[in-house]
């Protein structure tokens, strides 16, 4: 009787390094005190590190006099220089302000919702918007959002093509304070849910939740009228707001995003848009 040959051992497995753990690797120093070049033009805020590797592709940037190359690490001491023709690049990407409607996704499109940057066009453009810019297609290429906004929430989308912008405002040391009008019901409670919902709650709501295992950072939450809370938050996880309140027993019905940072939405009507001001920041 024949003996079937032996099984050949089974590959050893191959772990799959999360996006994150991957990013955090490649962004810690080396053993020898290394980084990577473009994320110390990010940490220097001259650039984004997209941005950085198309400088040094560009021959834009130099490491102690001498041309970079892409993948370069550098020392805290070396000394980098950008041309000025990557300055005069960056002055000319834009940052748009839009009053996102319901019904529009932030980003890529999907489930047959358009993305609301379609909504940017000349015709659209505040009429009271008195940045000293004229609008041009080329502005809409590389411009993206800095930071997300349901399909269900409207207000404040920031839109932009500048790398520090978005480094500032979504980054993983952002600090920049975003707030939102909250409208909820308490179960059946549609009105005066203020009166009806315990005060725990609320303490819960400013600190003490927990999403996808990972605990929140605080926040600063209060009534603003007696069926609206008012929500002022330094993160931004996949609908935190929403995920926030039905883990106290509330359902919102409306979502509005009136700041980030100093940026307000003002009297910005819904679907129009107007550009970041000179001098204006976040």
């Amino acid at each position: 009787m024949n003996t079937p040959p032996p099984k050949p051992p089974a590959p050893p497995a191959v772990r799959r390094i999360p996006r994150s753990e991957a990013a955090a690797a490649a962004a810690s120093p080396s053993p020898d005190g290394l980084v990577r070049l473009n994320k110390r033009m990010a940490d220097l805020g001259l650039c984004s590190r997209r941005e950085a590797d198309d400088w040094i592709d560009r021959g834009w940037v130099r490491v102690n006099g001498q041309p970079a190359t892409t993948g370069q690490k550098v020392a805290g001491g070396d000394r980098i220089t950008v041309e000025r023709a990557a300055q005069g690049a960056q002055a000319r990407q834009v940052t748009i302000l839009l009053h996102k409607p319901v019904g529009y996704v932030s980003g890529q499109a999907e489930d047959g919702h358009l993305p609301a940057v379609t909504l940017v066009s000349a015709r659209s453009r505040w009429a009271e918007d008195r940045a000293p810019l004229q609008f041009a297609p080329a502005q809409l290429r590389g411009l993206a959002p800095a930071g997300r906004l349901d399909i269900d929430s409207v207000g404040l989308l920031v839109l932009t093509q500048d790398g520090r912008v978005a480094r500032q405002l979504i980054g993983e040391d952002a600090q920049v304070e975003k707030e939102y009008l909250v409208r909820v019901q308490y179960g059946a409670v549609a009105q005066d849910v203020r009166a009806a919902f315990p005060a725990e709650g609320l303490a819960r709501l400013r600190h003490g939740l927990a999403l996808d295992g990972r605990p929140l950072k605080p926040a600063r939450v209060e009534w603003e009228n007696a069926e609206q809370l008012r929500f002022v938050l330094t993160e931004g996880r996949k609908r935190q707001i929403r995920r926030m309140c039905e883990l106290v027993g509330l359902r919102v019905v409306g979502l509005k995003r009136i700041r980030m940072g100093r940026v307000l939405l003002g009297r910005l009507p819904p679907g129009q848009w107007r550009y970041l001001a000179p001098g204006e920041r976040f």
